[in-house]
């Protein structure tokens, strides 16, 4: 799954660690979720979209891979 925290993160000039506070998650999750080591559950998903202002779908997308 990719996703567009880390660009969605420049346009709002936050740190992980502002994003980590404010998801309620620590800076390591924000981290492994950029690196798409961590697939973040629906709750914190549509955490994220909020904080964003965006639909979780133009933070997460499904890749060829995860059909399999």
């Amino acid at each position: 799954m990719k996703n567009n925290i880390k660009v969605e993160r420049a346009k709002k000039n936050i740190t992980q660690a502002d994003l980590a506070k404010l998801a309620k998650v620590s800076r390591q999750t924000i981290n492994a979720i950029e690196l798409g080591k961590y697939v973040p559950s629906t709750v914190l998903s549509l955490r994220l979209a909020q904080i964003f202002e965006v639909e979780v779908s133009q933070l997460f997308t499904l890749e060829p891979s995860d059909w399999d």
